[in-house]
């Protein structure tokens, strides 16, 4: 899949579009969900061009992954997620429902979650 610079997160990462933020750093912004599936539902998306996580672990840096997940767990301390628990996901592609073609991680917390999938 190519990299479409025009989805919704690249835009969000050229500030054109608004976020509701909850993390920054040099190597991952995070914002909350608009369309929450959990009480607290936050994304996590990478600084930079990346359709998935193949795609990601196979030609971001090892400084940009290792920033990029440093990020996803202090976001979850940050929103006190650590005790009692949280759940991440990332989809990619058709077949995992992926919506944005922009790798992104989903921070789920705030109340018992459940099953992981449903058959």
């Amino acid at each position: 899949m190519t990299y479409d610079s025009e989805n919704i997160f690249a835009k969000i990462l050229r500030e054109e579009i608004p976020c509701d933020k909850v993390y920054e750093d040099d190597f991952a912004l995070a914002f909350n969900d608009i369309n929450p599936q959990a009480p607290v539902h936050v994304l996590v998306i990478p600084k930079g061009e990346y359709v998935s996580m193949a795609d990601f672990t196979a030609t971001a840096s090892a400084e940009l992954i290792a920033g990029f997940f440093r990020a996803v767990g202090q976001v979850a301390r940050d929103l006190n997620l650590e005790q009692p628990g949280y759940r991440i996901l990332a989809n990619a592609g058709d077949d995992a429902h992926q919506e944005v073609p922009h790798l992104h991680i989903h921070i789920f917390g705030g109340k018992k979650l459940g099953p992981m999938l449903v058959r």
